[in-house]
């Protein structure tokens, strides 16, 4: 039996070859597309991977430079705070030195947090406020927009102290150690011209959008907001990095696990929850 299936012409098979051969190329090609794409992704993470390493090794080693004990500034507190006691002073410091191996590291962390050193203002004194914050924080830099003025007020009425503990929590994420170098910056301003504590603050905080700035703009905005020009040398040796890497460790030793973090009269105010003038107003009535 035969088929009436005619033998494919020279023509007709140089074709099929070409097409052939034209898919075997495209498939070829796609293929070496494919290869390419998934090295260059892999040299990107390769990079990535290599750049925290770097990062995280410019922070410790940075971090490493740092003595464990120093000096306190003016209105430092035991637990590493700078307790402010109206709209332009702040409290005689209550220690001389701190010293982070005097520090008792816990098996673990407290859950709630307990912050050391809390202090709860007698009947009729001003209450307390105590704010764990850290000058690269995002929360941080909101919670000062929104309140920093009120609680302004509330310092020039008599109504209230505050204490800054300024921490070092997201030097992490910052080859140049921002948030230590900032919190240093604070102390070097309640160390020598505590009148202009609190418009530092609310300059410093109210940069947060512009990004990190480096020692001697730190010391410009201190100047700038009133802060005698010898700030810069202070700004500039690191003076009361010690002093910064002491409360960090404390507050971690405390479990305070973020910032901003805030208690009033010694009970934490939780913001997703709890209206920070409302608290601190409940606290003043109950005070009175």
């Amino acid at each position: 039996m035969s088929t009436n299936n005619p033998r494919p012409s020279k023509a007709e098979r140089t074709a099929s070859a070409r097409e052939k051969a034209a898919q075997m190329r495209a498939a070829q090609e796609a293929a070496a597309k494919r290869k390419s794409l998934f090295v260059k992704l892999g040299v990107l993470a390769a990079v990535i991977v290599v750049i925290a390493l770097v990062v995280t090794l410019i922070v410790q080693n940075n971090n490493a430079k740092i003595e464990d004990s120093g000096a306190v500034p003016q209105g430092g507190t035991a637990a590493g705070g700078i307790m402010v006691t109206s709209a332009d002073t702040v409290a005689e410091k209550t220690i001389d030195k701190v010293d982070i191996n005097k520090l008792e590291a816990p098996d673990e962390a407290p859950a709630p947090a307990t912050p050391r050193d809390l202090t709860v203002a007698e009947k009729g004194e001003p209450i307390n406020i105590v704010l764990y914050v850290d000058a690269n924080c995002v929360h941080c830099a909101d919670f000062e927009a929104t309140y920093g003025d009120q609680m302004q007020q509330w310092l020039a009425d008599g109504k209230v102290t505050i204490e800054y503990r300024n921490v070092g929590y997201l030097d992490r994420g910052s080859a140049t150690n921002f948030s230590s170098r900032a919190a240093n910056a604070l102390a070097c301003v309640a160390d020598e011209s505590p009148a202009a504590y609190m418009g530092f603050v609310k300059a410093l905080w109210g940069h947060y959008p512009e990004g990190e700035m480096k020692n001697a703009e730190l010391a410009d905005m201190a100047i700038q907001n009133g802060a005698a020009e010898s700030v810069a040398d202070c700004i500039d040796d690191d003076k009361f990095r010690p002093f910064v890497k002491y409360a960090t460790t404390a507050g971690q030793y405390d479990g305070v696990a973020g910032t901003p973090s805030i208690f009033v009269q010694g009970k934490e105010v939780d913001l997703a929850k709890q209206d920070f003038p409302t608290a601190v107003e409940e606290a003043m009535a109950a005070n009175k």
